[in-house]
This record gives C-alpha cells, structure tokens and sequence, in this order.
C-alpha cells in the first residue's frame, strides 16, 4: 500500500501539472539577457529556494533546472531540482555524514537519497506573502523528512554600490514539522514515528506528514545588487541524530549566517558560518531551457519569390511540362542541392501540373516544423509557377511520417504578414503519409548508404556506499550501413581507456542479475557494444512497425518486434512489442549466457497540453516480474527534456530490495542549445536512486515512438513559428 501511495502522489504531482500549464505564455529564448540583474532565487543547503538551511517560498523560474553541492560539519549534499510548474517543484538529493566513528545504520560514511516536493499555495500580493507548502525527504529514509508552510515578502531597498536597480529584501517565516519541528517546538499534532537507520526506504511515509511537534522557522536575505546577497535565519532543527552518538558538529546557537556571491547568471557561490560552531559553503547552477548559454545561430532562410514577381506571360502558368520525364527530373536536380544547404536530404519528387509531393530527411533542425518551412521556401524558388499545392513530408528511418500541405499562394501573401504564423497555420493541412507513390522520382545516390564515427563516451555509475559516484570514460567507434530505405545495419566497438566502474559492489540480488551485475561487465576493456539489423516500415497510414535482431546492448541480445498505432492529429498513440532475449557474456563479445527469456509490453502515449509527455507500459519485465511503469516528461521546443518514472510490479519490497521500487528520473540537453548552431544531437542521463533488478526493460535500439510524435501534428503546431524561420 505504501509503494502505491508514492506512486499515486508522484503520478499526481505530474499529472495535475500540465492542467495549471495551459495557460501560461511561452518564454522565448530571445527574451533572456546576457546577464541576470536580480538573480533567480538562492537555494539553500537542500537545493531548494531558501535561506540556509531553512525554505523560503520563493519558487524559480519556471522550467529551471538546478544542481547544487552544499557542504558543512562533515556533512555533504548534492541536490537536483526542478520546477516543473510555476507553481510546483521537485528536488532529488544524495546526501552523506562523516559519523566520526560512531556509526549511523552500521556506516562510517553514511549516504542517503531523497525526495522533496513543494507546492505554492498562493502567489505573492501587494499585502500578501507568498506562502508554500513542502514536502522534505517524503521518499527516502527519511532521515531528513519534514513538511512545512512558509510565507515569503519581498521589499525594495537602496542598492548596494551606486548598483542602478533597487536592492531587494525578502522576509520569510515558517513553521515545521520533523526535522523543522524538532528545535524550539511550540505545540504538537501527534505522535511522529522516529527515524529508523538501515531502514530500505522508498516507500510513502505518508502516515508522518503534518504529525508531531511543530517549530517556528524564519530569516531574511538581502540582494544588495546584481551580485551580492546576505543572508540570517533562525533555524528549527536541532540536527538530533548527528549532533548525537556521532558528534558529528556541536550545535551551540539556532543562528545562521551567510554571504553569496552571483558569479555568473547561472552560477552562485556561498559561504557561511552556522549553528555557532562551523562554516560551510554552497556552490549553485542553474539552467533554464528558455535562457539558452549561446545564442541560436541559424542561417536566414531562403527568400520566398512571389510568382508574380516573375511568371508575367501566360505560357510561364502552362502546365505541359509536367508531361516531359526529363523536365521533372531537372526540377529533382535542382532542388536537392538547395534543400542540402539547409541540411535537409532529399529523398524523392513527385511532381504534376499543379501539385508536388517532396519527402526529405532532417539531419540538422530539432523542430520538424522549422524544416517543413525551409522544403517549402525551396519549392516555391524551383517549381514552375502552375504548381500551387506543395506537401512535404518529412522521412525518418525509412517511414513517411506526416504530410503538411500548403498553398503556394498562402506562402507568397503572408510572409510579411504580422499575423503570418496563426493565419498560416488555418489554412494549412496536416495528414497521415501513404506510400511513396510510384511515379515519385527518388535521389540517386542515397542508397546503399555508409556512414561511420568516432565519439568519446561516459559511462557513470551512482550511489555505491563504498563511492557514490564511479565513472568510465573512452571512446566508441560506430558505422552503420543502409542497403534500402528502413533498413539499417549498426554496430559499435567501444573501448574504455580509464574507469572504476569494475571496483563497485556486487550484487545482493534474490532476483535474476538482469541489471545489477554491472561490475561484472565493467571489467572488459574492448567490447562490442551492439551490433543489430533492423527494419522500420509502414503497414498503413496510421500503423508503424519495427523488427530488429542482433545484440541491442551491453547486456542483452535476441529478437525484438514492435508496432505502433498513431494517427498524426491524434495526441494518443497505441504500441505493442515484444522481444525474446537472452543475456549477454560479461566479456560483451560474441558469447551469451544461459538466461534468457520473454519480454514485452503493451504501451499507451498521450501529448498533453504545456509539452507534457504521459506514457503507460504494462506487461513483462526482465526478471520476469509482472507490472506497468508510468513516466512523465516535459519536453522543450528546443529539444529540453525533464521528466520521471516509477514501476510497480509484483516483486515485493522485500524480494526488491533498497529502494523498495523502480523509480527515477531523467533529462536531456539538446547540444545546439550549449553551442548555439541547429542540431538533432543531445545528451543526457537516467537516475536511479538505486539500481536493482525487479522492473527492467531492455534497451532496443530504433523505438518508434520517440521518432514519429515530433514530425505530427501537436508537435508542428505548437511550434508553428518555426515554419517561418
């Protein structure tokens, strides 16, 4: 009932999320500035909006992503935050205790995951403070767990240094319960369940929420100018477990202090001076996929030629071209060097009187809407002017995946129009893509295509008591070779050249070792990381499949198969697949082990409103555990990602292990956003508080659904600007 009850509450958090989102206006990167006057609020110790070690209600930006490393008394935290709502955040930290002998939970060292949840109640007014509710370590051990209300006033001050904006002074007052509640206790609301060391953790602790004795908290900072901040809080929390048998620190006086310095408009330094006896220091970053590092470069876009600047007699309107072979062919040479300029690779032309159909490959835009608008300046500058209807399809691993369709005419009156995004958009057509029609004059020279790189990698691994982070490094050299459209040979040879990886724990799984033998595959230096052949193809206008075979991944090969159901103005996909796999020899060569076994899911996608992905998968898992994951990601026009999952099954908490159940989160970074030049490239990671065996999924290389949804419908029209650009 427990892990149900996280689940639900996690699942909550991010559902009701998008619903508040509908409304709120997009934030466009050209509005950030080079540098930040005020900064976004300070996080304190927890990596949460705060003083120092206690909240405030302030919330970020929204959107923002947030990592920070606070340290002091043999006390280290590293935490992740971010708002996924403007009035909703979420944070992960990893935490650890130097115990100084005595030790906490059977650990010298003793480390801890947790979970914190926080909601804005209301926002701030002329009168009113901005009040918040928190979660803290709801989730976890719950050796750091409190919930609290706290209210937050912003006032303007004289700045600081003749700076020529106001400085500004934030009152906040709270009151707490747990860790907040336990110094200065005012009144009680029950009996608090204490905290147990070595307890499993993760699971809902929500029978201790609002429960116990409850303190006072509060402080003030003051943003002096564009760089400096000063901070002073009274602090509720007697720190009862380290101040203890592990002597952590002497807590001599409930105030704090401290000063921080903005670097840079993403980075923020700390130091101060708590409890009366020790110093501490604080190091922030944070990033908003609004607020890009680099400006977007992005070559101008073709001019669009109105006809009538050019075709003035009427022969150039005759359509009789159309019936000559050698003039269609011309039109497909001309236009495939002028859709290569913008990184766009023509696959086929098919051409008549008055209609033409081009499908072409993105290899450069992360918005499909961006290139359908440069395929079509390029038509309008090449086709004969009695072609008035341009349809362009965009084409991924073989599979036409939607088909815009505009009139020319529509092109050449809005270009300039003030209203041209929205007005496009109405008279524009968005369908499903049928087969490449039979009279379609296909590019020479795509096929049989050969391509191969050389790329470094890493490979982390987390949360080892022994060393919480362990990292491979070295360099995978891939190639791939496409005999016809849809299908693909690929394989990488990966060869670390340093690691630790290797020196981890073993596994103390009761389950199959499908995920947790990693030390065991660490150990190998050169390894075949996958080598596979697979197919994508069409079964119809709305009816996607693939089939792949060979070794997926570092720890499984077989046979997978999928089909995916996904009308392109439908914001609800359908997909089944299945793969038969069997476990790979440590070495990664050519050998396997003897497990193996039958895996597969039935999975529902749904697009909300606000760029918010829900995805459900239910079916068999590795360990042959049976049971459904959920996720939710935000995703960013820009190609920012944010989001997490969690698992149930029907392996108990027991059989499970640490952690209780499979949950995470996710992120991803879109390359072009850190270097400012359009690319499909990203990169990112999975974190897992900890790694077991019981929910996993093997890794299938090619998915359908990740490649079809941002080249349909909801996707184009929510970034219906970028025809233009």
């Amino acid at each position: 009932m427990q892990r149900f009850g996280l689940a639900l509450t996690m699942a909550t958090a991010v559902t009701v999320a998008p619903l508040a989102a509908q409304n709120q206006a997009p934030i466009t990167a050209t509005d950030a500035p080079r540098f930040t006057p005020l900064p976004p609020p300070s996080l304190n110790f927890y990596g949460s909006p705060g003083l120092l070690d206690m909240p405030s209600a302030e919330m970020m930006p929204d959107g923002q992503f947030a990592t920070s490393y606070s340290w002091f008394g043999d006390q280290g935290r590293f935490n992740l935050s971010f708002q996924a709502l403007p009035w909703l955040s979420a944070s992960f930290r990893y935490n650890s205790i130097k115990t100084n002998g005595a030790q906490i939970g059977g650990f010298d060292t003793y480390y801890d995951r947790g979970f914190d949840l926080r909601a804005r109640l209301w926002r701030e007014g002329r009168w009113r403070p901005e009040v918040t509710m928190g979660l803290q370590d709801f989730a976890g051990t719950g050796i750091y767990a409190a919930e609290y209300f706290v209210a937050t006033k912003h006032f303007d001050t004289p700045a600081l240094g003749g700076s020529p904006r106001s400085g500004k002074l934030k009152i906040s007052a709270g009151l707490g319960w747990g860790r907040l509640g336990s110094h200065g206790a005012i009144g009680t609301t029950g009996v608090r369940p204490s905290f147990v060391p070595g307890d499993t953790g993760g699971q809902l602790s929500y029978d201790q929420w609002f429960r116990g004795d409850f303190a006072p908290f509060g402080g003030i900072e003051w943003q002096a100018n564009d760089r400096w901040g000063f901070k002073a809080e009274y602090s509720s929390d007697a720190y009862v477990i380290e101040t203890g048998a592990p002597n952590v620190f002497e807590r001599e006086s409930s105030f704090n202090f401290g000063a921080e310095y903005q670097a840079t408009p993403r980075t923020r330094l700390g130091a101060y001076y708590l409890y009366g006896s020790e110093f501490g220091f604080t190091a922030q970053i944070q990033l908003n996929p609004y607020h890009p590092t680099i400006p977007m470069v992005v070559s101008a876009p073709l001019p669009i030629v109105p006809r009538s600047d050019w075709a003035k007699l009427p022969e150039d309107w005759n359509g009789d071209w159309a019936q000559s072979r050698d003039s269609r062919l011309a039109l497909r040479d001309q236009l495939e060097p002028l859709l290569a300029k913008d990184g766009l690779i023509l696959e086929s032309l098919e051409v008549d009187s008055s209609r033409a159909e081009v499908r072409f490959r993105n290899s450069r835009y992360r918005s499909d809407a961006q290139a359908v608008g440069r395929a079509a300046r390029a038509m309008s500058r090449v086709l004969p002017a009695s072609v008035e209807i341009f349809r362009m399809v965009p084409v991924r691993s073989g599979m036409a995946l939607s088909v815009t369709e505009i009139r020319r005419a529509d092109l050449e009156a809005l270009e300039f129009d003030a209203n041209a995004v929205d007005a496009l958009l109405a008279v524009t057509a968005f369908t499903g893509a049928t087969p490449r029609p039979d009279a379609a004059l296909l590019s020479e020279q795509l096929y049989p295509a050969f391509s191969a790189s050389i790329s470094p990698y890493a490979s982390p691994s987390y949360f080892d008591p022994d060393r919480p982070f362990r990292l491979d490094v070295g360099v995978d050299f891939s190639a791939s070779y496409a005999p016809a459209p849809g299908w693909i040979v690929a394989s990488t040879l990966r060869q670390r050249i340093w690691g630790n990886v290797k020196n981890g724990r073993a596994s103390n799984s009761v389950l199959p070792h499908v995920r947790t033998d990693q030390v065991k595959y660490a150990e190998y230096g050169t390894t075949l990381e996958n080598l596979y052949v697979g197919r994508s193809w069409k079964l119809s206008r709305d009816l996607y499949a693939r089939s792949s075979l060979g070794y997926f991944e570092s720890m499984y090969g077989g046979v997978s198969g999928e089909v995916l159901w996904k009308p392109v103005a439908s914001p609800l996909a359908l997909g089944i697949e299945a793969n038969y796999v069997v476990q790979r020899d440590y070495d990664q060569r050519l050998s396997f082990l003897d497990y193996k076994t039958f895996t597969g899911h039935a999975s529902a996608y749904y697009e909300l409103r606000g760029g918010y992905l829900m995805q459900l998968d239910a079916g068999r898992y590795l360990a042959g555990d049976y049971g459904g994951t959920f996720s939710l990601d935000r995703t960013f026009a820009n190609g920012w990602k944010v989001g997490g999952f969690f698992t149930l099954t029907d392996v108990s908490a027991e059989e499970f292990g640490e952690g209780s159940f499979d949950k995470g989160f996710r992120f991803q970074i879109p390359v072009g956003w850190l270097l400012g030049k359009p690319s499909r490239n990203s990169f990112g990671t999975t974190i897992r508080p900890v790694q077991r065996d019981g929910g996993q999924r093997v890794h299938v290389p090619g998915r359908l659904y990740g490649q079809i949804r941002e080249a349909h419908r909801v996707s184009l029209v929510d970034q219906r600007a970028r025809i233009w650009e």
